[in-house]
């Protein structure tokens, strides 16, 4: 839709149109990693991801709290983050075969995930 079109009483139309520019390029650069909800619920897959916010933010809760004797630093707990990721999403064994090509000779080794 073309914001010039618009009629508005809005008095900073030039915040509106920038901010509606970058949402336009956020979708266009996301746009393959942007859930179909609609198709998702077709075929009864998972919509909502509350379940996981919720388990996350109480693992993470606990390994914050000061009480813990294992606490996490911000930084390690990123790192552990994306760890987790690679593995689930299959990308970790890739990562270490480029930092280390030997890996690669020794290709019937897998990670669990």
């Amino acid at each position: 839709m073309d914001l010039d079109e618009i009629e508005t009483e809005y008095a900073s139309i030039k915040v509106l149109r920038k901010t509606a520019a970058e949402f336009e390029t956020y979708i266009a650069n996301n746009r393959d990693m942007i859930p179909n909800y609609a198709e998702r619920r077709r075929y009864g897959e998972r919509v909502s991801t509350g379940f996981v916010e919720s388990t996350v933010n109480t693992v993470v809760g606990k390994r914050f709290g000061k009480k813990q004797q294992m606490r996490w630093s911000t930084h390690g707990a990123h790192l552990m983050l994306q760890t987790r990721t690679r593995t689930l999403d299959g990308t970790l064994r890739a990562k270490f075969e480029q930092w280390y090509p030997g890996m690669k000779s020794s290709g019937n080794i897998r990670m669990a995930a």
